[in-house]
C-alpha cells in the first residue's frame, strides 16, 4: 500500500513494505521523492513510482538469493539504470570522477550493505560464465528467435555452435576457460589452429570463417544479455580468406535433361514416391527441397480456385522456420508439381523434420546415371527455374519474388506498390510450365 506524505515543501511516497521483500529492503516502510511540491502531480507520478519501486524490490531480491547468477548481474545494471546510472564494476569506479562516486553514495543510500548500494557501486561480479556452458546459455538467449524451429533445425542451430567451442577449446590446449577471458589472442589461436588444420587435411577454408562467424555470434549475444559496457569483440576481423579462390555457383539442370531423362517413364522406378514427387515439385516452384518436405498437411493448399503451397513460419505440433521474412509467400501449383502435390496432399512424413532427402536423393540420381555430371546436385533445379522465369519476364526482381528472395534488396532501394498476387504468380508460373508426361499427371 502507497501513499503520499509531504517533507518540508515536497511530496514523498510512502509505502509500506509487502511482507515477501522484507529482507532485502531491511525495514517496514520506504519513503522516496516525488521531486515536485504540487499534490496534483504527486498524484500522477505516485503509480508509476511506485512500480518502479516494486520492479527495484524484485531485482534486490535477484542479487540477493542469486548473487553467482547471470541474472544477479543483470539485476544490477537494471537497478543502477533505474537511479540513473551505468552499472559499472568497483574497479571501473576507482577512476570515475568524485562527483559520481558522491552522487552513487548519496543514490543508495545509509547502508552500503543493501542491494540497491551494491548495484550503484559496482559490488555486482560479472557471471562467469564458462566456455563449455556458453552454447547452452546462448541457446537460452535465443529462445524467442528461434522458436518456430523443428526439433531438427535446432540440432542444425545447435552442432556448428557446438563445434567452434569444440575447436576453440582445442585451440588453446583443451582449457575450458572463462567466457569473460577470451581476448583477440584466444581468437587468433583459434584461426592458427585452423591454419594448421587446413593444411594439414586440405580443408575448406569456409568451416573455418563459420566457426569464427559462431563464436563472434555467441560473445556478441552473450554480452548484449549482460548489458555489457563496450563489449569485446575478440574475432573481429579473424578470417581467414584465399585470394585465389574462384567463387563456385551451383549449377543449373538443362531443361532438356529434366524432360528426356528424369520425365522418361521408369526413371524413378527404384526410389519411393514422396522423394520422387518433392523434386517433381521443386521443378515447377522453384522451392529449396526443406521448404518442400518439410511442409504441414495445412500448408499444401488444393481447394482453392489456385492450388497453393503457403510458406510461413508455423509455430505448435508443426513447428518449422524457413529462411526468412523474404521467403514467406504462396507458391502456385502448376504442371507435375500439382499433380504431385494430388498425391500427396498431407505432405511427406518419411522426410519431414529430417534432413537426409538431398543426400539420398543425390545419391540415388547419380547412381542411376540420372545427372549430367557429378558437379550437378537437385539443388540446380531451383535456379533452373528462376532462369525460366528471368527469361520470360527480363526482370531479376520479378523472377526474385516468385523465389522468395529480397526485392528491396534486389532493387536496391525501399519496395512501393502491392506484391504480387496468387494469380499473377499462376499466370506467370504457367507461361514457364513444362510439359506434363502422362505417367506424371
Amino acid at each position: 500500500m502507497a501513499g503520499l506524505i509531504k517533507r518540508g515543501d515536497i511530496w514523498h511516497l510512502r509505502m509500506r513494505v509487502p511482507k515477501r521483500y522484507l529482507a532485502v529492503a531491511g525495514r517496514k516502510e520506504i519513503h522516496r521523492s516525488l521531486a515536485t511540491d504540487s499534490e496534483r502531480r504527486a498524484r500522477e507520478l505516485l503509480p508509476d513510482v511506485k512500480a518502479k519501486l516494486l520492479a527495484e524490490l524484485d531485482e534486490m531480491t535477484v542479487i540477493k538469493e542469486r548473487p553467482d547468477d547471470a541474472s544477479a548481474y543483470r539485476a544490477a545494471q537494471k537497478i543502477a539504470q533505474a537511479r540513473g546510472f551505468a552499472y559499472r564494476p568497483i574497479s571501473d569506479l576507482m577512476d570515475a570522477p568524485l562527483d559520481e562516486i558522491l552522487d552513487r553514495v548519496e543514490a543508495a543510500g545509509a547502508d552500503p550493505a543493501t542491494q540497491t548500494a551494491k548495484a550503484l557501486l559496482g559490488a555486482v561480479d560479472e557471471p562467469a560464465l564458462a566456455l563449455s556452458g556458453l552454447v547452452d546459455e546462448v541457446e537460452r538467449l535465443a529462445a524467442h528467435d528461434n522458436r518456430f524451429k523443428s526439433d531438427n533445425q535446432m540440432r542444425l542451430w545447435r552442432n556448428p555452435r557446438k563445434r567452434a567451442v569444440a575447436n576453440l577449446t582445442a585451440a588453446l590446449g583443451g582449457k575450458d576457460i572463462s567466457v569473460s577471458v577470451i581476448d583477440h589472442a584466444a581468437a587468433l589461436k583459434h584461426k592458427a589452429w585452423w591454419q594448421k588444420k587446413i593444411a594439414a587435411e586440405n580443408l575448406s577454408m569456409q568451416s573455418a570463417n563459420k566457426d569464427f562467424a559462431n563464436m563472434a555470434g555467441m560473445l556478441r549475444r552473450y554480452y548484449e544479455s549482460i548489458a555489457q559496457p563496450n563489449p569485446p569483440e575478440p574475432y573481429r576481423r579473424v578470417s581467414l580468406k584465399d585470394r585465389h579462390k574462384v567463387e563456385a555457383r551451383k549449377l543449373e539442370i538443362p531443361v532438356d535433361w529434366i524432360t528426356e531423362k528424369w520425365f522418361a517413364p521408369g526413371a524413378f522406378e527404384a526410389t519411393n514416391a514422396e522423394a520422387r514427387d518433392i523434386l517433381l515439385i521443386s521443378i515447377e516452384t522453384g522451392c529449396r527441397q526443406s521448404e518442400i518436405h518439410d511442409l504441414p498437411a495445412s500448408a499444401i493448399i488444393l481447394d482453392h480456385p489456385v492450388p497453393h503451397l503457403r510458406l510461413a513460419f508455423e509455430e505448435g505440433e508443426d513447428r518449422r522456420e524457413i529462411k526468412n521474412s523474404a521467403s514467406v509467400r504462396l507458391v502456385p501449383l502448376v504442371g507435375v508439381a500439382l499433380a504431385a502435390a494430388k498425391r500427396h496432399p498431407n505432405g511427406f512424413p518419411r522426410y519431414r523434420g529430417k534432413s537426409n532427402y538431398s543426400g539420398t536423393m543425390n545419391k540415388y540420381l547419380r547412381s542411376n546415371d540420372l545427372m549430367p555430371s557429378a558437379k550437378h546436385t537437385i539443388g540446380g533445379v531451383r535456379h533452373t527455374w528462376e532462369s525460366r522465369i528471368l527469361d520470360a519476364t527480363k526482370r531479376m526482381d520479378v523472377s526474385g519474388e516468385m523465389m522468395g528472395h529480397s526485392v528491396k534488396v534486389i532493387r536496391g532501394r525501399p519496395v512501393y506498390g502491392d506484391a504480387m498476387d496468387l494469380a499473377e504468380r499462376q499466370e506467370l508460373a504457367q507461361r514457364v510450365m513444362l510439359p506434363v508426361p502422362d505417367h506424371f499427371a
